[in-house]
């Protein structure tokens, strides 16, 4: 998420699991002998309640589902994985904190999260501190792995525990600009973005992509997250004669915009980054939207032979919440840690060793393997190496995919 910022603090722990804690929780050097199984805590941090909930319990559930899957092929001989899910809120403070817990939990060798690329913002020292890996699955703000000076061209990776699966704004922000101008023929766009560091991000990026390829943005304007009245940006639009508007930021405020501006008389399509990819979007808005469009990193899942095992697998354990947007890219992230256990405790004799943490986040820089959304694999800074993404466009109330691609810059 999208640069984007995570259930209420909840540890699912049954008797059995409580048994492997009692007697088998990581002890440093330990052989994970068959008789004496060694437990592996992956974290999660999502908004797992609030606005971004249904992006958030996806979240949790399909790394979930990964680290089942896991124990029950047996993946990491002797290894027992459970999750520690932990809610943020999509709020920075909350993160932080969760992230001091989760390494204060010394049977946690990885986290997945967060959602939100400002929450990321404020965990990503404390968990590189502590050598504690992190593989974000909606993440795209590209200053969190290339570092602030990334837009001039010097790139420099902050944080050597940072990975993500889900492809950075530099593409997103690019790919949309070029499908408005090239596919869509708009020429004169206003561009709102939510002020936060995903939407005002992913805003820019569009913006310098679209005004390069010939056409005009015709008005800017900001709006603030958890207000609801965005008449005076709509008025503004229609007053610029735009023929399109872009919104960088999240859905809930994206439907309210892409109402009101319709509102005003101004049947203009409003398109967005993955923050708006959800059907709260198209429900949050009184008046039809079709016409309007998203964009999303990689592929539609459901049109993916890698990922239908893993939908079907999410089926039948019958979770309250949908997988949602990021649910592939989450069962990845936490195969991503799963796969970078199983390369350490392989290099060490069947046993976890005293800078576990350390190893498992120099094995995660060689982690390839077939993932759910495709090829998984990580760049020197820690990015994905699958750059595909779709523009989804509303037709008859619902997201349909309309072009799928794999951008070349």
């Amino acid at each position: 998420m999208r640069h984007r910022s995570l259930l209420i603090l909840t540890t699912v722990i049954t008797t059995g699991a409580l048994t492997l804690t009692a007697c088998g929780s990581r002890d440093e050097g330990k052989s994970t002998g068959a008789s004496d199984k060694i437990t592996v805590v992956i974290g999660v941090d999502a908004p797992l309640t609030g606005s971004l909930s249904a992006l958030g319990q996806g979240i949790k559930n399909s790394v979930d589902l990964a680290a089942k899957t896991a124990n029950k092929t047996n993946e990491v001989p002797g290894v027992e994985f459970k999750i520690e899910a932990l809610d943020d809120q999509a709020v920075p403070a909350s993160g932080q904190a969760n992230a001091t817990k989760l390494v204060g939990n010394k049977d946690v060798l990885g986290v997945v999260g967060p959602l939100n690329s400002g929450v990321a913002q404020s965990m990503q020292g404390v968990f590189n501190s502590a050598n504690l890996l992190q593989v974000s699955p909606a993440n795209t703000n590209p200053s969190l792995s290339q570092g602030d000076n990334w837009a001039k061209g010097d790139l420099k990776r902050p944080f050597a525990s940072y990975f993500r699966t889900a492809a950075t704004d530099v593409v997103q922000g690019k790919f949309a600009a070029q499908y408005y101008y090239n596919d869509a023929k708009k020429r004169k766009v206003f561009v709102v973005d939510d002020k936060q560091t995903y939407g005002a991000g992913l805003a820019s990026i569009f913006s310098e992509e679209f005004k390069r390829l010939g056409g005009t943005v015709v008005g800017t304007d900001h709006v603030t997250v958890k207000e609801t009245d965005f008449s005076s940006t709509a008025d503004k639009v229609k007053a610029a004669g735009a023929d399109s508007v872009y919104f960088g930021g999240q859905y809930p405020e994206g439907g309210l915009l892409s109402d009101q501006i319709k509102k005003t008389g101004a049947k203009i399509p409003t398109m967005g980054g993955d923050g708006i990819y959800d059907p709260n979007f198209i429900s949050a808005s009184g008046e039809s939207n079709d016409g309007d469009f998203a964009t999303s990193i990689g592929y539609p899942v459901e049109k993916l032979d890698t990922a239908k095992k893993f939908i079907a697998d999410y089926a039948a354990e019958n979770y309250k919440d949908p997988y949602a947007a990021y649910g592939g890219y989450s069962y990845d992230a936490g195969w991503t840690i799963i796969q970078a256990v199983k390369a350490v405790v392989a290099a060490n004799d069947g046993k976890l060793p005293d800078d576990a943490r350390k190893q498992v986040v120099e094995a995660t820089s060689k982690v390839s393997f077939d993932g759910v959304t495709g090829k998984v694999s990580f760049d020197e800074y820690g990015d994905t190496t699958n750059k595909q993404l779709t523009v989804y466009k509303v037709e008859g109330g619902a997201w349909k995919d309309v072009k799928s691609a794999t951008f070349e810059d």
